[in-house]
């Protein structure tokens, strides 16, 4: 249970306290049944303002206010009956409030009403009831209800189906800085779901994502960079975004970053930070790094040389339908290196690299 910014500026513009919170005046007002004050001496305790913080005395007061119609209140006294804080839990009585809340118009308890109907929390799941009360709440400007109807738009949940009207509600919830909104609004703009698709715009998400720390938006604007879509060629751009996201564990960033190293792209070549970052791909089970980890231990780079360690990852990539890797298992076992020399297993990898069109595992199945 918390109080908002905007509750502290409250107290600033109705009592004329900038300077500090004048307790005794806004005790003695609530004390004789103001509500404003109610609510807002429930927040004092509740934040430890001017107070010692003291969740009982919070809810205490909140009620007071709540049952005087102040709105603000009954959202946190249905907060406070939710988790639990000053009283104990009771969802019957946290939907109480939160509705008396949102039928007065309040935009969290809005929000909050419909996740409970969303989530089928305290009440039957009801997708009507969520779109409802998601959409009151999306109209006043509340970014996480803008998501959410933008959600159920999108995944038909309550409502036919519409990409366009997702697509409009997810750039409402990004342009209010929805970190997740702007990711997936960058993802609708290149794809071209509900809007015309338009490479810079997803750039230009992807970035405002990716800024705000979200590591898939980092590793797709890498990408961007990489490939020069909606923006110019920059290799050492994608290797500093690829970076951020590696760095958060995203294994198709540490994969790209593995890449770039390995070819100097953006980055000075280094063969050990390039086996450093595709291990650490491979072992998220990310099957492109399979082939390249591969590759490396086969032929002693940025790691000793072990041909038993390079036929393990040819072989994961292998059977995850890698055809190079394929070709290349085949031939370790055609030349029993790190394997014992099998004419028969080599053979069945060659073939199966083959069907992919493969032409030097072609050539070497006839050669056999």
């Amino acid at each position: 249970m918390h109080a908002t910014l905007s509750t502290i500026a409250a107290f600033a513009l109705t009592f004329g306290v900038l300077g500090g919170v004048d307790v005794a005046e806004i005790r003695s007002q609530a004390e004789q049944g103001d509500a404003q004050a109610q609510s807002h001496l429930g927040s004092m305790y509740s934040m430890g303002l001017g107070v010692a913080r003291d969740d009982d005395e919070a809810i205490k007061w909140y009620r007071l206010a709540a049952e005087q119609g102040e709105v603000g209140a009954q959202f946190y006294l249905g907060e406070g009956y939710d988790t639990g804080k000053g009283v104990p839990e009771d969802d019957a009585q946290a939907l109480r409030w939160y509705r008396r809340a949102a039928e007065q118009g309040h935009p969290r308890a809005q929000f909050t009403l419909g996740d409970k109907y969303r989530n089928g929390e305290g009440v039957q799941v009801d997708d009507a009831e969520a779109l409802k009360w998601f959409r009151l709440s999306a109209e006043q400007g509340h970014a996480e209800a803008q998501f959410s109807l933008a959600r159920m738009h999108a995944e038909g949940s309550g409502v036919p189906a519409d990409d366009t009207e997702a697509a409009k509600w997810f750039e409402a919830a990004a342009e209010r800085g929805h970190p997740e909104a702007q990711f997936k609004l960058a993802n609708i703009y290149e794809e071209g779901i509900g809007v015309a698709a338009n490479e810079t715009e997803a750039a230009r998400w992807f970035a405002l994502s990716a800024r705000r720390g979200r590591p898939e938006a980092q590793f797709y604007l890498g990408n961007m960079y990489a490939d020069g879509r909606g923006v110019p060629v920059n290799n050492v751009e994608a290797v500093k975004w690829y970076r951020r996201a590696a760095e958060q564990g995203h294994a198709g960033a540490q994969y790209s970053l593995g890449y770039m190293y390995d070819l100097g792209w953006g980055a000075p070549e280094n063969a050990g930070e390039a086996a450093l970052w595709y291990r650490r791909a491979a072992e998220q089970e990310y099957a492109p790094a399979y082939l390249h980890l591969g590759i490396m231990y086969d032929v002693g780079r940025g790691v000793p040389e072990d041909n038993a360690e390079a036929v393990a990852w040819y072989r994961r990539a292998a059977e995850q339908g890698e055809a190079l890797a394929q070709l290349l298992l085949g031939q370790m076992y055609e030349n029993g290196e790190g394997v014992p020399e099998s004419a028969s297993e080599a053979v069945a990898w060659y073939r199966k690299a083959a069907e992919q069109e493969e032409a030097d595992a072609q050539h070497n199945l006839g050669r056999m």
